[in-house]
């Protein structure tokens, strides 16, 4: 369970702050003082610290100096009054994860404290590069095919450097896993590592979440508050789908890039940072630079370095193995017995396009476990676990479908067809049903339960459209 340490001297506030938090899951301990905090620490780690800057003995900055010391990747989020912002915002820039003023909006606490645990786990979390299937703690990038050989090597060249990386890949491909694990083999690995999103952060608040802002920049700025990239000096910060950046928060990105420095939102002063960046992007950037939705200038800064990550559809070599580890990590997840795979099954995965790439292809894992009953996993659960994922929005809207009609098309305009409508269901049925076999390594059984048929029904549809497979596919 996740462990949130509470230092604070307020009887009430701890002990209302505890209740609320254990609401919320979480295992909550609470000390009185930064010296009663810091013996805690001594026992066990917590996940997170929430910690006043008002204590008796030793203050809140004291007391976040002596934490920071014992583990650097602590989160620690910082509760002030309006008398002790300047505090607060020094210890900010040294590496505390926020501060919050009293009072306080509990909803606004509550999501600052999944955030800090976010990152938290980011930090502290190891990114495994091609574990073993049984080694399924923490988080991995699993593969060994060509593609995947080149990935490690780039990760390898670039970790120790201090150079801006641009991470490029489909949705699903693991770009936050390789920049967590550039992260974790540089020189910089003890000190902060922040995501941002540049598409989840609506853009009239991005620019002050990376950037932060002076007391009166606009109306609710009551107090100086730190943005994420001067709380990250000395540390890296991740920018998750920079391709849709809004322009004039792309031309900051570039002085940041240049100069290494930035300003406040509202502010004239001229702010050092030593930050690594990490972008990545699915977006085609050489297409929004020709439409004028992405700054040249800034392209060429952030590609350094360019690190590629394939689909999954082209690196089919590595289904066995994604399929092996994930199925020991979800069982281990889900406390059952590993309960296997079959041969057909891992032939469904291999003919499957994967269109959500390594992400919908652990979902699929994971949702057939979940109703396989304990057996090896089929390719009557793979086919059912795939079905369930839902629309492709263009095929909900017949974008899809521009092929086949073309298609249908010609087969109309041929004069010399006769019973059209009967010879194009049977060529359908026949690429269905070929299709099926071919998924299934010709297994019959396997092909009807994919089908939705009977395998008589499927016997007699093979026959009634006369489809050989005896030289390509084993019968079942």
């Amino acid at each position: 369970m996740t462990a949130i340490l509470i230092i604070d001297d307020d009887d009430q506030l701890r002990t209302s702050f505890q209740k609320l938090l254990s609401e919320e899951g979480y295992c909550v301990e609470s000390a009185p003082s930064g010296e009663a905090g810091l013996n805690m620490l001594e026992t066990r780690i917590p996940d997170l610290v929430i910690l006043d800057m008002r204590l008796p003995g030793m203050n809140g900055l004291e007391t976040f100096k002596a934490i920071h010391a014992v583990d650097p990747k602590l989160p620690v989020i910082i509760m002030t009054a309006f008398g002790t912002t300047e505090t607060a915002i020094e210890a900010t820039k040294m590496g505390a994860f926020e501060y919050i003023l009293k009072p306080f909006d509990i909803p606004e606490m509550l999501g600052t404290i999944r955030q800090a645990l976010e990152a938290g786990r980011f930090m502290r979390s190891p990114v495994n590069m091609d574990p073993r299937p049984e080694d399924t703690a923490g988080e991995a990038i699993i593969g060994r095919s060509r593609p995947m050989q080149e990935v490690y090597k780039a990760i390898g060249r670039v970790a120790s450097t201090h150079a801006t990386v641009l991470i490029r890949g489909e949705s699903g491909t693991g770009k936050e896993l390789v920049a967590r694990a550039i992260y974790q083999h540089s020189p910089r690995a003890n000190r902060p590592f922040l995501v941002i999103n540049c598409v989840a952060i609506p853009e009239n608040l991005l620019e002050s979440e990376l950037f932060g802002y002076e007391k009166g920049a606009f109306t609710g700025a009551s107090h100086r508050r730190v943005g994420k990239i001067e709380q990250a000096s000395g540390g890296t910060v991740f920018l998750d789908e920079i391709g849709d950046m809004p322009s004039t928060i792309q031309a900051k990105i570039l002085r940041l890039l240049q100069e290494r420095s930035i300003e406040r939102l509202g502010g004239r002063e001229t702010i050092p940072v030593d930050v690594r960046i990490i972008a990545a992007t699915n977006r085609n950037l050489e297409q929004a630079l020709s439409q004028g939705r992405f700054r040249e200038d800034l392209y060429y800064r952030l590609k350094v370095v360019t690190i590629w990550l394939p689909p999954l559809r082209e690196r089919m070599d590595d289904i066995p193995l994604l399929a092996e580890y994930f199925l020991s990590k979800c069982s281990a997840e889900m406390g059952i017995d590993n309960p296997g795979i079959l041969k057909e099954a891992l032939s469904v995965l291999k003919h499957y396009a994967w269109p959500g790439n390594v992400r919908e292809f652990y979902n699929t894992i994971q949702k057939a476990l979940i109703f396989n009953r304990g057996a090896p996993v089929s390719a009557g659960d793979i086919g059912q676990a795939v079905s369930d994922r839902g629309r492709d929005p263009a095929i909900e809207n017949g974008a899809g479908d521009e092929p086949i009609r073309k298609w249908i098309r010609e087969a109309l305009t041929d004069k010399t067809a006769e019973n059209i409508f009967d010879v194009c269901m049977d060529r359908v049925a026949s690429l269905i049903i070929s299709e099926a076999l071919t998924m299934t390594d010709g297994n019959r059984s396997q092909a009807a339960r994919l089908l939705g048929l009977s395998r008589p029904t499927l016997h007699s549809r093979i026959e009634k459209h006369r489809l050989k497979f005896e030289t390509s596919v084993k019968r079942g």
